[in-house]
């Protein structure tokens, strides 16, 4: 079982979206990484990626005993799953969602001397949802120093929100403010300012900022989830997931970006489309008709390596594995227009 999107089972709906087209992938005859991916690939959902000295390191959604899934690889080719960050869910997010049974979408980060694993706790279909915190010194599980120390619950929603606190990403800005992005359906993406020392809201009391959001008919739901933040050339830039995810071939996920010079927004697309009104740049697609074979791809996550090469992690059903979320990662370059291209 893997994560649930919100309002996944509903019937697809037609919505408004980006206009441009869609940016050229790899030529056909250049081997790309993802053809190259091998070992433990599947299942592999909501993905975030980030590098320990010469290992690389994936988590993404677990469910039951199995929180958080773990993955770790040499070379960005080679996989292989670990064990689980952890085996059951703290006291807090038992008492403050009842039914769950896992936490979805994580997000990994170094940040003063400690990785700090955001994710997220909630049920099917509902907005009664709540995003924890965990920290450790190290993702060596052979260092002696490691251990995955829950920090307890950073934001809640409710019911009574117009937001779902799920699909956690963090980010400092260029002035040195801690931010965290969520959100998923309802209306859309938010923005918290967070305390640099703990790593949670700096004011409990105030709203969030609105920084993506799709309209929908009336009465019906907004896919738009899983934000990711990235500073790069004087911009930032928002990923987000549109459409939905969740069933396997038939998920119609795929990824958007847009910038803004502000972190706070307006983020808009190529063709100046903004993503508060359902606009943003394509950025991952599914396969061409002529293969099908890897549909929806979302939840996209990313990696400034060593090195100063971009990549971007996400999941895809496959169709030839009946429809298993799979590990994808793509290199990204960047245009002369200075937008990116993710070669997959």
């Amino acid at each position: 079982m893997f994560k649930i999107a919100q309002f996944a089972c509903l019937a697809a709906i037609s919505l408004a979206g980006p206009t441009l087209a869609q940016p050229a992938a790899a030529p056909p005859s250049a081997p790309t990484l993802n053809s190259r991916l091998t070992g433990d690939l599947a299942p592999t959902h909501d993905p975030v990626i980030i590098r320990q000295g010469d290992v690389y390191h994936v988590f993404g959604t677990g469910h039951g005993q199995r929180l958080i899934e773990t993955r770790t690889s040499p070379d960005l080719v080679r996989w292989t799953a670990g064990p689980p960050v952890f085996t059951a869910l703290p006291d807090w997010a038992k008492q403050a969602i009842p039914g769950s049974d896992g936490m979805w979408a994580p997000d990994i980060s170094f940040v003063d001397g400690r990785y700090r694993l955001y994710y997220s706790v909630s049920t099917f279909g509902s907005n009664r949802s709540a995003i924890g915190l965990a920290t450790s010194p190290t993702l060596d599980p052979k260092s002696p120093d490691f251990k995955w120390r829950d920090e307890g619950m950073v934001v809640m929603s409710t019911k009574d929100d117009d937001y779902n606190a799920i699909d956690p990403n963090f980010i400092i800005d260029r002035e040195g403010r801690h931010w965290l992005s969520l959100g998923s359906f309802w209306t859309g993406l938010k923005l918290f300012e967070l305390d640099p020392k703990s790593g949670k809201p700096k004011d409990a009391t105030a709203k969030p900022v609105s920084i993506a959001r799709r309209a929908a008919p009336a009465g019906g739901p907004a896919p738009v989830e899983a934000p990711f933040i990235v500073d790069h050339g004087g911009y930032y830039w928002l990923m987000a997931s549109y459409d939905y995810c969740c069933k396997g071939v038939n998920s119609t996920y795929y990824t958007v970006i847009g910038r803004s010079k502000d972190i706070t927004g307006p983020y808009l697309g190529k063709d100046g489309s903004a993503m508060m009104e359902g606009g943003g740049t394509i950025f991952l697609r599914a396969d061409l008709q002529e293969q099908q074979r890897f549909r929806g791809p979302g939840h996209a996550g990313w990696l400034h390596d060593k090195d100063g090469k971009d990549y971007v992690v996400y999941h895809a059903y496959d169709k030839q594995a009946d429809g298993a979320p799979t590990l994808r990662i793509a290199p990204v370059r960047w245009g002369a227009d200075g937008w990116p291209v993710a070669d997959y």
